[in-house]
């Protein structure tokens, strides 16, 4: 990763990393929970383990006379230990399974992808060969090493230290029965494997930091990148300004082809023009259906001239129409009085030219 990306991640970023399936995941950490999910299974149905192992060895030893033995039914004989296996083994691997799915959606979230599992040919050509014998050189490689021998060395260590704690223990069973055997032996197998669940489940959490840290780093951005989505994203200035000046153009043209339908044009005289219309049968009070300021003004008054709309000045009435009411919009109550003045003076003239 180049020194430039300085800056974090975006959230679209973040999303196109999660559907291409870069994600932030501790497989330490899954190990740690799946094995420690699986020892408290095995403790939980022990006696259930036991009883199956029993029933078959008794099962076993009562029935199966070795000359009854040949080619033709020890397909039938091994099939009944598959299935008395399979009963044995089922609820463990169901909980084994569910604890690994749970802590794989605890860590990642809800997420479904099959880039990581798709074939991609193009790494079989030797240059991506050479890049992924390179990657054993690198940094996370070297890391990834180093975290395997810390846990094969404090798996051994525990190992070791619990083993030569109760070492007079296994010494005292020399001679000793099968059950008090298998008791002292399971008791020292149940200490192991739980001081090592706890050391690994520490080392996942670690593990699960560095992974956060090693992700945020994979995905930063370089301030070109930045910019360039958010231009995206928000669509490049000049096209946006091209587009502004196509539905400007089109808003002045449709507005300008409203104006021979005005009942009025009152003007400024010449730096404001508001063109009104009132049809009772499309709005309760009179429209501004066009309106503008200097030339856009000037334009207005030239197509009622060309039309025969009367054009009577009124400065204050121009100007308060103007800031007040948008386009398209009614006449507020305020104004009724002036508004009607002008168009009572039009209609007694019978629309003449100007005034």
């Amino acid at each position: 990763m180049s020194d430039d990306r300085t800056e974090k991640a975006t959230p679209k970023r973040r999303s196109e990393s999660r559907k291409e399936g870069q994600i932030s995941k501790s497989q330490d950490l899954n190990m740690a929970v799946t094995l420690a999910i699986s020892f408290w299974v095995i403790v939980i149905f022990m006696n259930f383990i036991s009883d199956k192992l029993r029933d078959i060895t008794v099962s076993t030893l009562s029935n199966l006379s070795p000359h009854l033995v040949n080619k033709e039914n020890i397909l039938g004989y091994l099939t009944k230990y598959v299935w008395s296996a399979t009963n044995i083994l089922m609820p463990i691997m169901i909980f084994i399974m569910i604890a690994g799915v749970a802590i794989n959606y605890i860590q990642v979230g809800p997420l479904f992808t099959t880039k990581t599992v798709t074939p991609d040919f193009s790494k079989l050509s030797p240059e991506k060969i050479l890049k992924g014998f390179q990657r054993f050189f690198q940094l996370k490689s070297f890391v990834e090493l180093i975290k395997s021998i810390i846990k094969a060395s404090i798996v051994a260590g525990i190992g070791y230290s619990v083993i030569h704690k109760r070492m007079e223990e296994l010494v005292g069973l020399l001679g000793s029965d099968i059950m008090t055997a298998v008791n002292v032996i399971g008791s020292i197998m149940f200490e192991m494997c739980f001081q090592i669940c706890i050391i690994l489940f520490i080392l996942g959490l670690i593990d699960k930091k560095y992974q956060d840290y090693e992700y945020e780093k994979s995905i930063k951005m370089t301030k070109q990148e930045v910019k360039d989505e958010r231009k995206n994203q928000e669509g490049d200035p000049h096209i946006k300004s091209k587009i502004r000046g196509i539905q400007m153009r089109f808003a002045m043209q449709r507005m300008m082809g409203s104006v021979p339908t005005a009942d009025v044009i009152v003007t400024n005289p010449t730096h404001y023009a508001i063109a009104l219309r009132y049809d009772t049968s499309k709005a309760p009070a009179p429209q501004v259906i066009a309106k503008g300021v200097d030339f856009v003004a000037f334009k207005i008054r030239e197509i009622a001239e060309n039309n025969k709309i009367p054009i009577v000045e009124n400065k204050p009435l121009a100007r308060t129409l103007y800031k007040i009411v948008p386009l398209d919009g009614m006449v507020p109550a305020e104004l009724y009085v002036a508004v009607a003045e002008v168009l009572a003076y039009v209609y007694k003239t019978n629309n003449s030219k100007k005034y």
